[in-house]
Order: structure tokens, then C-alpha cells, then sequence
């Protein structure tokens, strides 16, 4: 238990070092390092509403009969949708309350620090609940993937590109990936897809790769931002 303990403790440090960086990458911004924060608390908050979001899609998901006669598809409907599209959609919610309740003129490159954050918030809780019956290593993992900082990059980075150019459809070009990138990494650690064969366990390891590439593109485009006034500029006033 004390390992376990210490395993959750030093998996929220990636989580955290990411949050300090976003949040500190303009030193001399105060309001924006405050924008931060308040963004952090809700990501860490939006898990009530997303539990509430869950319930009512399983339900609905129940309602329709197939748990039984089609455990695969079941568990496709339960994963893409009780699971990752309630939370990304309340994510996504509280991405725009966020901007809908400040003043601060942000950037692409903002919007985008902004929706990663929301990601880390509801990621930190999360953790702690999928450490529950988990192993020391499985928690570990967990921790250096930062799975929902990566589904917020993509979420982000594609609204502040829709914002900048007017292009409203193209936010949800980024939404509709991150969902499904997420739907498919929860999807592919299920029973009934494992089942089908042993090989298949090699998607999720691949995808639990591709979180990391995500974050590792996050950092990148918040540096490449620093040197191209396309990203740092304020977008547009309909931004939120």
C-alpha cells in the first residue's frame, strides 16, 4: 500500500512540471499565470459534472439492450461514450467557460496552454481513481503518458487555428480527434477487444506512446510559438 502510495505521489510529478511550465512561460504575465490557475481548478472540478454526463450516457446505453447479445459493441458504446466523450465534452466546456469569464485577450498559443491545463486538472483526479486496484507500474505509466494534457493540446491548438483564421468548423476537427483518440486508447484496453486476440494488446501500448508524443508536441509548439506573432497575437473578440 505504501508503495502504491508513493507511486501515485511521484506520478502526478509530470502533470505538475508540465502545469508550472504552461504556466509560467510568459514570467512577467501576471494575469495570465492567475488564468492558470483558475483554468486548473476547473479541470480538476469538471470530473462532478463528468461523472453526472456518464451516468445519463450510460443509461442511455443501457436502454438500447446489447450488453448481453454484444459485449464488443457494448463495450465500444460504453468506452467512446459513457467514457471519452463525456469527458472530453465537459472538458471542452470548461475550456470555453474559461474564456467566456476573462478578460485577457489570449492567443492561439494561449487557448491552447488553456485547454492542456483543463486536461491536467481533470488527469490529476483521475489518477487517483484509476490507481485504485491498479499496479505500482500501471500508475507509473499513467503518470508519464499525461493522456488528457495530449487530447487538450489537440483540442486547443485546433480552436485558437479555427479562431485565427475564422474557420468555426475547424474546432471541431480537433475535438472530434481527441475523442476519438481517446475512445479508441479506453477501447483497446477492454476485455471483449483483447479478447478477440492476444496481439491486440499492442494498440494500446501504442497509443499510450502516441499521449506522450502528444505532450511532447505541446511543449513544442508552446516554444515554437515564442517566435512567431501568429500564435502569440489576441485572436479575434469571438475567440470565446
Amino acid at each position: 500500500m505504501i508503495l502504491l502510495i508513493l507511486a501515485i505521489i511521484v506520478s502526478f510529478v509530470p502533470a505538475v512540471l508540465l502545469y508550472r511550465w504552461l504556466k509560467n512561460r510568459i514570467k512577467d504575465d501576471a494575469a495570465f499565470r492567475e488564468l492558470c490557475g483558475s483554468t486548473l481548478k476547473k479541470g480538476i472540478l469538471s470530473v462532478f459534472p463528468i461523472l453526472l454526463c456518464s451516468l445519463v450516457f450510460q443509461l442511455i446505453i443501457r436502454l438500447i439492450g446489447v450488453k448481453e447479445s454484444n459485449p464488443l459493441l457494448y463495450e465500444a458504446l460504453y468506452t467512446f461514450i459513457v467514457l471519452a466523450l463525456a469527458e472530453e465534452l465537459v472538458k471542452y466546456l470548461a475550456f470555453r467557460r474559461t474564456l467566456q469569464q476573462t478578460e485577457y485577450r489570449v492567443s492561439w498559443v494561449d487557448v491552447t496552454a488553456l485547454m492542456a491545463i483543463v486536461g491536467i486538472g481533470f488527469d490529476l483526479i483521475e489518477s487517483v481513481v484509476y490507481a485504485i486496484g491498479a499496479s505500482v507500474p500501471v500508475v507509473l505509466i499513467r503518470g508519464i503518458c499525461i493522456p488528457h494534457a495530449g487530447y487538450g493540446f489537440i483540442v486547443g491548438y485546433f480552436y485558437g487555428k479555427s479562431v485565427k483564421n475564422g474557420k468555426p468548423a475547424v474546432k471541431w476537427i480537433g475535438f472530434l480527434l481527441a475523442w476519438l483518440l481517446h475512445g479508441l486508447y479506453d477501447f483497446s484496453l477492454s476485455e471483449p477487444f483483447i479478447a478477440l486476440n492476444d496481439n491486440l494488446a499492442i494498440v494500446a501500448i501504442l497509443l499510450a506512446l502516441l499521449d506522450i508524443v502528444l505532450v511532447l508536441l505541446l511543449v513544442r509548439f508552446v516554444k515554437k510559438a515564442k517566435k512567431q506573432a501568429a500564435y502569440t497575437e489576441p485572436l479575434p473578440a469571438e475567440a470565446a
